[in-house]
């Protein structure tokens, strides 16, 4: 057996002790952030009466928990318009922790928009079906660092999941919408968009393909109505991997592309969005498909319409911009095997409950 000499020996240490403390200081990270989560939510929590807790509080088993929809309807949970304003404020620490500055804005915003639809549709002040208190917040199971559990702010356009399982966190299905996409009424709001990296980058990228490219990213001429994946499931998402895969790109391309998945993971706070790329790149980028339908220009006219997709072995990313004559957005992130922590789970109960 031949060994190593000492300088080769002593490079190779060096390198298995740098791998030993970037997974160690990464494993620290999500730890920090799942004690962090687990102080804030139990603030938000006790500070519920009884009445309170029973609207808010529910098992980690409960089927609820995958009964996430972005539709504005009566939603279980405890909305933001039977809490007092110190509630309130806790529940908003909640999702400021988890996602990033500009990730919580456009949360913010889109809140806000409720009251841009008062306006468009001419309702009252008092109106209950476009209301910003509408948003309600769930908690699965008792927060703890080892124990799975989670807890969601779900309202219209916006349903957002955090689960945690042994210190990881997860942040799947994301969605976030925008109607108007572009706000034009005469409102303090006019001119706003908030999902405006999302449409941008994507028509950026879309331009640089060429008319050989484009025949194999475009795949139809008509925009489908909604985002393909609904709110089902993960294991009952059925969404065909089609388009042009990131390793037929040029570089420019790929650059454009990776920026365009980074507007997306870039809501969520860096830990989590820097756990997704790990997770991405070691997948492979290069499997990662782009696929448009619908219009080639971002026009808000009458039978406009446009789609896109990004899928990958792990991850589904949809934009709907259809109803609304093009001006009303929907966005989802998936991840097509740990939604909702699911495969972390399966790990956690491998492990806690071996088979003999």
């Amino acid at each position: 057996m031949k060994f190593f000499k000492p300088h080769y020996r002593l490079i190779c240490l060096t390198f298995l002790l740098v791998l030993f403390l970037n997974h160690s200081f990464a494993d620290r990270k999500d730890k920090l952030l799942s004690g962090k989560m687990v102080v804030v939510v139990n603030d938000f929590v006790k500070s519920l009466d009884a009445g309170q807790i029973k609207e808010a509080c529910v098992s980690f088993e409960d089927t609820i928990r995958f009964d996430w929809h972005y539709v504005p309807r009566t939603r279980k949970g405890l909305t933001l318009k039977n809490m007092k304003e110190p509630q309130r404020t806790k529940a908003f620490e909640m999702v400021k922790l988890v996602m990033s500055a500009n990730g919580y804005q456009k949360t913010l915003d889109i809140v806000d928009l409720e009251n841009v639809l008062r306006v468009v549709e001419k309702r009252s002040s008092t109106d209950t079906y476009r209301d910003p208190e509408n948003y309600s917040f769930m908690v699965f199971g008792t927060p703890d660092l080892v124990k799975p559990w989670g807890w969601r702010m779900e309202g219209h356009h916006v349903s957002l999941q955090f689960t945690s399982v042994n210190g990881e966190i997860t942040f799947t299905p994301g969605f976030m919408g925008s109607n108007p996409g572009k706000v034009l009424a005469d409102v303090p709001q006019k001119g706003k968009r908030i999902l405006k990296g999302e449409q941008d980058i994507a028509f950026q990228l879309l331009h640089s393909f060429s008319d050989v490219q484009r025949q194999k990213v475009i795949l139809s001429e008509k925009a489908p109505w909604e985002i393909l994946s609904a709110n089902n499931r993960s294991n009952m998402v059925v969404v065909k991997t089609e388009g042009m895969a990131m390793k037929d790109m040029t570089a420019p391309q790929k650059t454009l592309f990776q920026e365009l998945i980074a507007v997306y993971l870039n809501r969520y706070h860096v830990t989590l969005k820097d756990q997704q790329m790990v997770k991405l790149k070691n997948s492979g980028l290069d499997g990662i498909h782009f696929a448009w339908m619908g219009n080639m220009d971002p026009e808000i006219k009458e039978g406009a319409g446009f789609y896109y997709r990004i899928q990958g072995p792990t991850i589904l990313i949809e934009f709907d911009n259809t109803q609304n004559n093009a001006n009303h957005i929907h966005t989802v992130v998936r991840d097509l095997n740990n939604d909702f922590g699911e495969d972390l789970l399966r790990l956690h109960y491998e492990k806690m409950h071996p088979k003999p």
